[in-house]
Order: structure tokens, then sequence, then C-alpha cells
């Protein structure tokens, strides 16, 4: 027996907190009945229903890919721009991006059905890291960097220190390219920081998500996570 929310949350309809509220308003069912009850448990043999539709209990899948620029972090679009989940056209699970990178970014995303693994990796209160090379027009200071070392003000709110390495810099051209580490995962947040310095961001690759890396993968492509390596993102994310 496992509790409501986590079993809706384990068929990759919403996350665990997502599914608490479905519930608490009504819009979840057990074998016909409303529940509103959060701490409702069900079995393998109860039927769940979200906003009228049945739910399918699939075995959790993880998945990396290498995002291109030029593709939306969703399962859908109504621009009918290509998203994420396109390159997953033989895939059966109904998967979803952890987090997201902005449609001119590439590099590490990760996709599951598993609501509560999502919600684990994304939680403000767990700091996984994530690394990014970035392409700047301009060439930072010492006294930029060490702003963003310490923590730059934004429109929302102050953002935790980074960890920033410089890694070229061309002076003919008057661009710089940087490795920059942080934890947090607001909207456009890389961009942001180096904007507020007055810099802006030509090219942005996100290197590496907590361990994993796309290292001689291509754009587009994809691969499922080791069980290790799923353990593993675990164990990162709650140290």
């Amino acid at each position: 027996m496992d509790r409501l929310q986590k079993v809706i949350a384990q068929a990759g309809v919403t996350s665990r907190r997502k599914a608490e509220t479905l519930i608490t308003e009504g819009k979840v069912k057990v074998n016909g009945k409303v529940v509103k009850e959060l701490g409702t448990k069900v079995s393998g043999h109860d039927t769940i229903e979200v906003n009228g539709i049945p739910i399918e209990r699939e075995a959790p899948v993880y998945y990396l890919l290498y995002k291109p620029t030029g593709v939306i972090s969703s399962v859908s679009d109504d621009k009918g721009r290509k998203v994420v989940t396109d390159f997953f056209y033989d895939i059966q699970e109904r998967i979803f991006p952890i987090g997201r990178l902005d449609y001119d970014t590439s590099g590490v995303l990760l996709l599951t059905n598993d609501g509560d693994f999502a919600n684990l990796l994304m939680h403000p209160r767990y700091k996984v890291e994530k690394e990014y090379i970035v392409k700047v027009g301009g060439i930072p200071t010492k006294s930029s960097l060490r702003k963003l070392e310490k923590g730059i003000r934004l429109e929302d709110g102050v953002t935790a220190p980074a960890v920033v390495k410089l890694i070229s810099s061309d002076r003919q051209k008057n661009t710089a390219v940087l490795s920059v580490t942080i934890h947090e995962g607001r909207n456009r947040q890389v961009r942001r920081m180096f904007e507020a310095l007055g810099h802006r961001v030509l090219k942005l690759k996100r290197e590496r998500y907590a361990f994993l890396t796309v290292q001689s993968m291509a754009p587009g492509e994809f691969r499922e996570l080791k069980p290790h390596e799923v353990k593993r993102l675990r164990e990162v994310a709650v140290t």
C-alpha cells in the first residue's frame, strides 16, 4: 500500500506536491469515488483517475538527453516548435524534463516519469551542482567575477555564490569563455547574472549536472541512466 499522491507522482502525471493539490481540490477519484484525504493509501488493485483520466502505473525510467539549441524544454508547445520529448519517439512512458534549459541553451537535461525523483532534484533545499560553459560579449573584470562568486542581485533576489573560472578571452573579438557552477535553478539564471554585469551571453551550454555530462554524445542523442547513476543522484541531492 502506498500513499495516493506518491502513486500519482510515480505514474508521471505530476510531482507529489502538485498531486496533493489535485487531491485536496477533489480532482482525484479512487475506484470511482472522489478522495480528498492526503493520507489515503491505495494498492495495485485500485483504479485511480486524475481529472477523469485513469492513470497507468508505469515502471520508472530515467534518461539523459544532450539537448540541442532551438528546442523547448517541455512535452508540448502551442507554437508548434520542437520539444525535448520529440527525440524520444520510440519511448512508451510519459516522460517529462526535470527542470528546463532555455530555447537557446544546449547541454545536459534529464527526463523521467518519476515525479518524486524530479521533485527531489529540483527542490531548492538540495544543492545539485550545475556547471555551464558560457561565451559572453566583452571580457569580465576580476571584480565582476568576484560579484558572481559572492552573489549578485537580480530582480528575484540575490543569487547564491557561484564558482566562476575564466577559460579564455579574445581581445580582438572582445569575447570571453567562462565556466560557471551554480546549484540554483532560477529561470534564465546564468544569462541574467551576466546581463546584470553588462555582458550579453552569446552561447550557453550546460556542461554538467551533478556528475553527469554529455561527453562523447551528439546534440539530440540520449541514453538511459544506469541504476547506480540514479542511486547516486538521489544521494547527491540529499547530502
